[in-house]
């Protein structure tokens, strides 16, 4: 990469991916994702989850094979990393 390049920044690639999904779904769809974050931010949502770095709270949750995963259950076999899709079902 020359000196004058530069990789564009996290905020500048979140604002290229609002676009692109604007224009993908229409005005219409766009404006009732937006009106619904909204309301989730005004919800106060966000000061209820836990931080980075905390400690998850207890849950249990169906696998695959519709089996209970109990998270204490994984953590007494050492550390867990937990990852959040949103799918598009």
């Amino acid at each position: 990469m020359g000196e004058r390049e530069r990789l564009p920044s996290l905020e500048d690639e979140l604002a290229r991916q609002r676009a692109a999904s604007s224009e993908r779904v229409g005005p219409k769809i766009a404006a009732l994702m937006a009106l619904a974050t909204a309301r989730l931010a005004a919800s106060g949502i966000s000061e209820r989850v836990p931080k980075v770095g905390e400690r998850a709270p207890e849950f249990v949750l169906a696998n695959v094979r519709g089996e209970e995963i109990r998270l204490g259950d994984l953590l007494g076999r050492g550390p867990v990393v937990l990852a959040f899709y949103h799918g598009g079902w």
